[in-house]
């Protein structure tokens, strides 16, 4: 192909990005959610999905795809075609499994993300019958024991999982991981007296912080939060740097035009503002964000480059 050529299917193909979103959607729109349903992230998803149809006039639905660590929900939508009708709604653990175990796919080169939805503090729980009280003395505690505290989690790979793992390499605090199949089963235990330890979501939580049956010692957030003021974070008692909040977000395959994806940006961005929905979603138990598409890729970006760097320090794998 000549110079010339080349220069003109160039400009032609250029001067056929804008009217992508003119055209887009032309047919049903698919959100694809790794997860199960009547999660949060599924919450979430749905709340997207009334919203587009009711805009666009284009029907939207949800589609769990659950399995292989998420990993199968996600295969799916970086093999589609990238033309804004396949998308994906997932959480952190996206950008935790990408450092834990071999993918079908690039977490960052195959996906384009679209906007971030919400943040979701963690915090440090304790079931009430532990003789601690506060960070200093759960750290004395857990070396103190020979063969360690055991911690719940919601299952490898997980937010509470890496949240307590970067714990145990900034802190030294002996804590031996117990994961259980979802949040239901860990605060079953974790009421129970089963497992005295949980990094937990603020929203699962926080009901048996407020009647008594657990314990919080600090949050996980940069900030303390305006729910408990009085909780210190983890980074202010002498580890800063600590920081985690899982997160949901939505994605795109790689390839999808730009104009689609600010005009998907701009419709999700306009829901998380309205009062309904951010009543919704701080019932879940987290914060409306709402960011432009190049935020939340030089936020996700960061957010894979640190949990490989705290899989790797801790001597993670996908069998941990």
């Amino acid at each position: 192909m000549s110079m010339r050529a080349t220069t003109a299917l160039a400009a032609a193909i250029f001067a056929a990005c804008p009217a992508a979103a003119q055209t887009y959607p032309s047919r049903q729109i698919e959100l694809v959610v790794p997860f199960v349903a009547g999660g949060t992230t599924d919450t979430v998803a749905r709340l997207i999905a009334q919203r587009l149809s009711d805009r666009w006039g284009q029907p939207t639905i949800v589609n769990n795809r659950p399995g292989g660590g998420s990993s199968i929900g996600t295969s799916q939508v970086a093999k589609a075609a990238p033309d804004g009708h396949t998308l994906m709604v997932t959480t952190i653990a996206f950008a935790i499994n990408a450092s834990l175990q071999k993918q079908p796919y690039d977490a960052v080169k195959d996906f384009i993300p679209i906007t971030e939805i919400a943040s979701i503090p963690l915090m440090l729980v304790v079931h009430n019958s532990l003789p601690v009280h506060n960070v200093k003395e759960f750290i004395e505690y857990s070396k103190s024991q020979p063969a360690g505290l055991d911690y719940a989690t919601s299952g490898p790979g997980t937010s509470t999982h890496l949240a307590a793992e970067m714990f145990k390499t900034m802190t030294g605090a002996n804590l031996v991981h117990v994961p259980f199949k979802g949040n239901a089963e860990v605060l079953n235990a974790l009421l129970g007296g089963h497992v005295k330890v949980h990094f937990a979501l603020t929203a699962s939580a926080l009901q048996h912080v407020r009647s008594g049956a657990l314990r919080v010692l600090a949050v996980t957030t940069e900030k303390r939060l305006p729910e408990l003021p009085d909780v210190p974070t983890i980074a202010e008692l002498g580890y800063p740097g600590y920081e985690i909040s899982s997160w949901q977000g939505v994605f795109a395959p790689a390839g999808t035009p730009k104009d689609i994806i600010d005009k998907l940006n701009g419709e999700i961005v306009a829901m998380l503002q309205t009062p309904d929905v951010k009543a919704r979603i701080t019932r879940e138990g987290a914060d409306p964000v709402g960011s432009s598409p190049e935020q939340w890729s030089a936020r996700f970006r960061i957010e894979v480059e640190k949990w490989a760097k705290v899989a790797k320090s801790a001597g993670l794998s996908a069998a941990n």
